[in-house]
């Protein structure tokens, strides 16, 4: 019996102003726009199988490196890291690929981008889909009735304010701190490319000055009602953000929601529950 091969992503760049992105596409030029964007500390190719998944069903699937994590967009200020500018930059990437209106799939910081981008520009989404992280007017409940919550996300604070001290303490010993993140969960080919990556002069420190630019603390970010068809998925294992703020998510959508527990995953179910998590998107993306 033979098998199908799985034809290689396409590896492209992309040019916002003064920056050039490396991203990874797949699925047929003209089909509906799906813009994927990824967390910390990840790249695109986090979403490998869901990007060859939906350019075998006839999307446009591009998964971008983002600010701070491409090679040629690193800026220095911590500024430049501002949510104004990340939520521009994923219209930019939409824009250039000619997406009037498109679908946006996003994880961790990447989902403060899209749940921002869902209420500023509404009109723009066909569908929006959430992995792992609440809305974050959900989150600052869950913070404010949960001190188990507020606990859980105190590491952003030493990335916040432990500049060049995170740095260090995140890459010592050959990155052991900055690889116990990934709780033994990801793929090791995977790990070892993110790793060696992160560890070029520079860039993790550009990475963390997402943190380094919000205001206080990731509850903070300025997200409004959500008007756009949402598909939240929250693992069962994740160790940061509760089941509180998940449940609470539901609160602050104005549009067809559906929320699913991933069971036994925990915020990398991308890598480690593909076929559900592909299997949910396709039929959230298929509806709208």
């Amino acid at each position: 019996m033979e098998f199908a091969v799985a034809r290689p992503l396409e590896e492209t760049t992309i040019a916002v102003g003064g920056h050039h992105h490396s991203a990874l596409a797949a699925g047929p030029e003209r089909g509906e726009f799906v813009l994927f964007l990824h967390g910390w500390p990840e790249f695109a190719d986090s979403w490998t199988e869901q990007l060859h998944a939906l350019g075998e069903a006839g999307y446009r699937a591009v998964a971008v490196d983002q600010r701070g994590y491409a090679r040629g967009a690193r800026p220095e200020d911590v500024e430049e890291y501002s949510l104004d500018l990340l939520v521009a930059d994923a219209l930019a990437f939409a824009d250039s690929q000619g997406a009037r209106r498109f679908h946006v799939v996003a994880r961790d910081w990447g989902s403060m981008v899209a749940w921002t981008l869902a209420t500023r520009h509404p009109h723009r989404l066909r569908s929006l889909t959430v992995l792992g992280t609440p809305h974050p007017a959900a989150l600052r409940q869950a913070i404010a009735m949960d001190d188990g919550q507020a606990h859980d996300l105190g590491y952003i604070g030493f990335f916040r304010h432990g500049a060049g001290k995170a740095e260090k303490f995140l890459l010592r010993d050959e990155a052991a701190q900055l690889r116990a993140v990934y709780g033994r969960r990801i793929p090791v080919e995977i790990l070892e490319r993110t790793v060696a990556r992160l560890s070029e002069p520079g860039a993790l420190t550009a990475t963390l000055n997402w943190y380094r630019s919000a205001a206080n603390d990731l509850s903070a970010v300025p997200a409004g009602r959500v008007t756009v068809p949402t598909l939240y998925l929250w693992g069962s294992e994740d160790p940061y953000l509760g089941q509180g703020a998940a449940e609470l998510t539901v609160h602050h959508i104005d549009a067809e929601y559906r929320f699913h527990i991933v069971e036994g995953a925990s915020q990398w179910m991308a890598l480690e529950a593909a076929d559900e998590v592909i299997a949910l998107l396709l039929d959230h993306l298929s509806r709208h």
